[in-house]
C-alpha cells in the first residue's frame, strides 16, 4: 500500500450511515431561511474547492500510473480515484462534491486533504467549508513564527501582552506583563498556561481584586473554545489535571457555562505601584487565526504613568518573552 493512502478512514460507510441519520459526525440542523442559505452556499463553495483541487492533479502527482490521457474525458483526477485515495466511499464524495445535505468528521475531511496534497492554507480553507476547527499546527511550523510573536508582544509596551494558542497556552509576553501579572517561567514548561496560572497561583489571586469574576469568566471562554477542538486530547488532559489540583475549577467546569469575550477591566493591587485598572483586548493575528493577543491597556493616564515609572525602574535587557508554550 503506497503511504498516501490513508487506511484508517477506510470504514467510511460508518461515516456515510452517521450522515444519514444525524449520528456523531453530523451538524445539527439548521433553523431559519438565512442560515439554511448560508450552509446551502457555504456545501456549493466546499463542492467547487474539491472539484478545483482535483483537477489540478494528476495521476503521477499521487503514486497512481498516468494510463492513457486520451482515456481521461476530464482534466486530473476521476472521483473514485479521490475517493480511494481518502478512503471514503464514490457515492458519498461525489455527493460532498455535488454540494448535497451531508456533513464529514475532522478526520475524513483531513483524509481529503492528503489526498488532494493541499497545503496548510489550503486544508485551513477546506475545514472552515466543512464547519471545523481550524487544523493543529505542527510543531516544526510552530516554531517559525515564534521571533515575530516576540516581537509583536514587545512592541505592545508599556502595555502588557501576551499570545496565547488555542489552548491558553503561553506562546510570547512581555516584560509589562512579568512586572504588572505574572512571570510565565515561574511555571513549569508543561504548565505554562493561562487556566493553569489563574487557579494554582496564589500571588495571582491576591492581587486581583475580583479574581473569581475573572475566573468564571475565563472558564466560559475557554469552554467556547473547547467546543471547536472536540476530542484534542491536549483540552481533555488540561481539564482532568485542573480538576484534580482546583475545586472552583472543577465546581465551576461542571456548571458548564460558556461565553465569549467582551470588553472588560481588570482590577489589580500591585504590591509597588498600588491598585490598577487594566481595560482588556484580544486581538487575533491574521496569519494564526487560532492564536490569541490580549492587550491590557491602564484605564487611565494616572495609571500610564505608574506603569511607565514601574518600567523605568526596570530597565534591562528585555527577555521576558524568551520563555514559550510546551
Amino acid at each position: 500500500m503506497p503511504p498516501w493512502q490513508t487506511r484508517g478512514v477506510r470504514d467510511h460507510g460508518r461515516h456515510d450511515n452517521e450522515a444519514a441519520s444525524g449520528g456523531p459526525g453530523t451538524r445539527a440542523a439548521s433553523h431559519g431561511p438565512d442560515r439554511r442559505s448560508r450552509t446551502s452556499s457555504r456545501r456549493a463553495e466546499l463542492g467547487a474547492f474539491l472539484r478545483a483541487r482535483r483537477a489540478r492533479l494528476r495521476p503521477s502527482d499521487v503514486g497512481l500510473p498516468e494510463g492513457d490521457p486520451a482515456l481521461r474525458r476530464t482534466p486530473g483526477l476521476r472521483r473514485e480515484e479521490i475517493a480511494e485515495l481518502s478512503g471514503v466511499g464514490v457515492t458519498w464524495y461525489t455527493y460532498l462534491e455535488q454540494g448535497r445535505d451531508i456533513s464529514a468528521s475532522a478526520q475524513v475531511i483531513d483524509a481529503l486533504a492528503r489526498a488532494l496534497l493541499l497545503d496548510p492554507d489550503e486544508h485551513r480553507h477546506l475545514r472552515h467549508l466543512a464547519g471545523l476547527a481550524p487544523p493543529d499546527t505542527p510543531s516544526g511550523e510552530g516554531e517559525r513564527p515564534r521571533d515575530r510573536l516576540r516581537r509583536l508582544v514587545d512592541a505592545a509596551a508599556p502595555n502588557a501582552a501576551c499570545v496565547y494558542d488555542a489552548r491558553f497556552d503561553y506562546l510570547a509576553w512581555n516584560t509589562p506583563y512579568t512586572l504588572l501579572r505574572h512571570d510565565p517561567l515561574t511555571l513549569p514548561p508543561d504548565r505554562r498556561n493561562l487556566l493553569w496560572m489563574m487557579f494554582t497561583d496564589p500571588g495571582n489571586r491576591a492581587r486581583m481584586v475580583h479574581w473569581e469574576r475573572a475566573a468564571r469568566a475565563l472558564i466560559s471562554q475557554f469552554r467556547a473554545a473547547m467546543g471547536h477542538r472536540q476530542g484534542d486530547p491536549a483540552f481533555t488532559a488540561l481539564v482532568t489535571a485542573l480538576s484534580e489540583v482546583s475545586p472552583e475549577f472543577r465546581e465551576w467546569w461542571a456548571d458548564y457555562p460558556v461565553r465569549r469575550f467582551r470588553p472588560a477591566t481588570v482590577a489589580i493591587d500591585h504590591p509597588e505601584i498600588g491598585r490598577l485598572d487594566l481595560e482588556m483586548f484580544q486581538l487575533r493575528p491574521a496569519e494564526h487565526p487560532d492564536l490569541l493577543l490580549v492587550l491590557q491597556v491602564p484605564a487611565n493616564e494616572d495609571g500610564r504613568r505608574r506603569v511607565s515609572a514601574l518600567l523605568d525602574g526596570r530597565r534591562g535587557p528585555s527577555s521576558a518573552s524568551e520563555g514559550g508554550a510546551s
